[in-house]
């Protein structure tokens, strides 16, 4: 049922951007720097670009600067997390030691009920 619902909910932002496309095929210039600028710079100052492709790289621009930043954000814990994984492992390491050393020439079921 959610499987359902996620592949309906992708097919009808497809044909949103198919038709947001569609309808902005328009040729636009996009200007890298102000004109003030351009001559210090070797690389051409004005792009000729479909005004879908600005849209939709914008998007995308600021989905990747998002993912990013969130990543950045949220490196402390993560990082904690990993702290603690780590230090539980040792610690059930530790306790499996423990009882393998506390069961050493006793009955199983003795060494259970210690």
């Amino acid at each position: 049922m959610l499987r359902t619902l996620r592949y309906l909910f992708l097919a009808v932002v497809g044909i949103v951007l198919v038709v947001v496309s569609l309808a902005n095929r328009d040729t636009v210039t996009l200007h890298v720097v102000p004109d003030e600028l351009a001559p210090f710079l070797p690389l051409p100052n004005a792009y000729e670009l479909p005004l879908f492709l600005v849209i939709l790289g914008s998007i995308i621009v600021g989905l990747l600067i998002g993912f990013v930043l969130e990543y950045i954000r949220e490196y402390r814990h993560r990082a904690e997390a990993a702290r603690r994984k780590r230090e539980i492992g040792k610690m059930e390491r530790e306790l499996q030691g423990l009882r393998d050393k506390a069961g050493e020439g006793k009955d199983d079921v003795l060494a259970l009920l210690e």
